[in-house]
């Protein structure tokens, strides 16, 4: 793979140099990056499951997601409670689904799965809770309601789609903070996100620092292909010289 000057300084430095904060990842991230570059370096290191199912996807396609995960379990219900129910939630609107709202942090991703698909598990005034405390965007295994008041937010959502039936009697939070898992893929608080149009990547807390190391790399290798592809170069030729095609 030939040397670029991107390549060069991110070889002389360490990953803590290129980013000094979960804030400043997160800007490079939205920046520089996008799905398809992070989940191939992934692929060669060996971590070759951490796309989210091709069903979750930006509830409007210009979405940028980047941040950490907050994860919440949902389950479903088919009653109100009463005087028999022993379940601590049972007499419960919603379960604790306010309490996870409010504890969402800046730079944060409410990330939320464990119903089945009867409801919406988010919506416009979720949306502006969660704009309010900073949050970084939303990610349901399931659909959403109040569309286009999440829209008009530009609050980066990820679902299965829209669908307005209420979760109030049909579902609630059983916890959340707590470790849960979308198609075998398990996402633990703090876990780093990325999403856009093609789709949701979990980053492995142990890999993240060599992951982005390797994407950024990676990019600004396509970049390069890129124009000499525009100046004539072959397919082939531009994957034996760089290594990417």
């Amino acid at each position: 793979m030939a040397d670029t000057p991107l390549l060069e300084n991110i070889g002389k430095q360490t990953m803590n140099k290129l980013y000094d904060s979960d804030e400043a990842l997160f800007a490079l991230m939205r920046e520089r990056l996008f799905t398809a570059v992070i989940g191939d370096v992934m692929d060669v290191m060996g971590l070759r499951k951490q796309f989210l199912p091709a069903g979750i996807s930006p509830l409007q396609k210009t979405s940028k997601m980047a941040g950490r995960a907050m994860p919440v379990l949902e389950a479903d219900i088919f009653d109100d409670g009463d005087d028999s129910s022993r379940g601590p939630l049972a007499k419960k609107p919603f379960g604790l689904m306010l309490e996870a709202l409010d504890d969402l942090k800046a730079g944060e991703v409410y990330v939320a799965t464990g119903s089945s698909l009867r409801y919406a598990l988010w919506g416009e005034l979720m949306t502006t809770r969660a704009r309010h405390l900073g949050a970084a965007g939303a990610v349901l295994d399931g659909y959403v309601r109040d569309a286009d008041g999440i829209e008009s937010q530009g609050f980066p959502t990820f679902c299965r789609g829209v669908y307005a039936q209420d979760q109030g009697v049909r579902g609630k939070v059983m916890d959340f903070r707590t470790a849960i898992e979308i198609d075998g893929i398990r996402i633990e608080t703090g876990t780093l996100m990325y999403g856009d149009r093609e789709g949701v990547l979990i980053i492995p807390k142990d890999a993240e620092e060599e992951v982005i190391h390797r994407a950024l790399e990676k990019a600004e290798t396509e970049n390069t292909v890129g124009e000499a592809i525009r100046k004539g170069m072959s397919a082939v030729d531009a994957l034996e010289t760089y290594g990417v095609m």
